[in-house]
């Protein structure tokens, strides 16, 4: 395994990230205890979570995907793994996190909570990488970032990062890191796959001059570039199948957003380039997310082990001029197809 940095810190992580949203709900323990021992055996050393998970969000289970991953890492050497986790965010369009009665905030208030929290689910004395889940327009930039710095200067937190943040959320607070000497962000997770470009619009020219790494999440496109969303299919057991009859508001807009007639034109070009190279479709599009020079770890996430071997073939892929050619002119037809 090829480790990479992330961002200008000490973290050495795999090319793939294991994320972990969905344990708890689409995977029992069982389930997520096979994902993360096949994941260790293939070489990943880092996995993402979150003091909201698992997904759907509900009061009733957030933090229990945390408690699932605090078990399973009692028994592995804790040296070995980078572990990220974030802090919710203030409510947005998408989310009224259900936790603290969806009062949160990024003030030192919810800031010391939430990381006492995930360090108690986690069992763990430490966090590696500590992320803003979603950003907070109303605190300070400031402020947000001065309490985030008394986490690392308290020996909890080695590196913090961002995400779902734009260019210039990510320019100032790094600006205010730099001249107050606050730790600054070393990393920001953001949407970003073949379906969803936006990153380079400013965000990756950010990141190089910066030396900010993106940690993608979604590089399947919410398991659309998969195929199985194709032909008006909308499958049981999956996201957005679950999310359509859930009768959520929110999540059908969601289900909207990544299924839809731009993602599935698209996907339809796609699933024909892997198929001329001879991979799956989701080995090409983890491929393609891993390919960047700003992409320190792409974060994915399966329900079971089966899932799994076409996201690790990706490990061996180096795609070559010619076929990311084709994949640029696919997005030339559809701009932007996750509206």
């Amino acid at each position: 395994m090829k480790y990479r940095y992330v961002g200008k810190s000490g973290l050495r992580v795999s090319p793939i990230c294991m994320g972990t949203m969905g344990f708890g709900t689409w995977s029992d323990k069982k389930q997520a205890f096979s994902i993360l021992d096949a994941s260790l055996n293939q070489g990943i050393n880092f996995f993402d979570t979150a003091e909201v998970y698992p997904v759907p969000p509900s009061a009733k289970l957030a933090g229990l995907t945390e408690e699932i991953f605090g078990e399973w890492i009692k028994t592995k050497p804790r040296e070995s793994m980078i572990i990220a986790t974030k802090v919710a965010g203030a409510a947005s369009g998408w989310i009224v996190p259900p936790i603290r009665h969806g009062l949160t905030a990024i003030d030192r208030h919810h800031i010391e909570n939430a990381v006492n929290g995930s360090l108690r689910r986690l069992q763990t004395d430490y966090i590696d990488l500590y992320q803003v889940h979603w950003p907070d327009t109303v605190v300070p930039i400031e402020e947000s970032m001065e309490a985030l710095d008394r986490l690392v200067q308290s020996g909890k937190v080695r590196y913090i990062g961002t995400s779902n943040e734009n260019a210039y959320g990510l320019t100032k607070s790094n600006l205010v890191a730099k001249y107050e000497g606050f730790a600054r962000f070393q990393s920001i997770q953001n949407n970003f796959s073949l379906l969803n470009r936006r990153f380079f619009d400013e965000l990756a020219n950010v990141c190089r001059q910066e030396n900010v790494s993106l940690l993608p999440y979604s590089p399947i496109g919410g398991g659309v570039l998969s195929g199985k969303y194709q032909n008006g299919q909308m499958p049981k057991n999956s996201r957005f199948g679950d999310y359509v009859i859930g009768g959520d508001p929110r999540q059908k807009m969601m289900a909207q957003r990544f299924v839809n007639e731009g993602t599935l034109l698209s996907t339809e070009k796609y699933l024909h380039i892997a198929k001329k190279i001879g991979v799956s479709p989701v080995t090409l599009a983890t491929a393609w997310s891993m390919h960047w020079d700003f992409v320190a770890s792409t974060i994915v996430g399966v329900r079971n082990v089966d899932q799994l071997d076409d996201i690790f073939a990706a490990l061996d892929v180096k795609l070559s001029e010619e076929t990311l050619e084709e994949c640029d002119e696919v997005h030339k037809q559809h701009l932007y197809p996750m509206g």
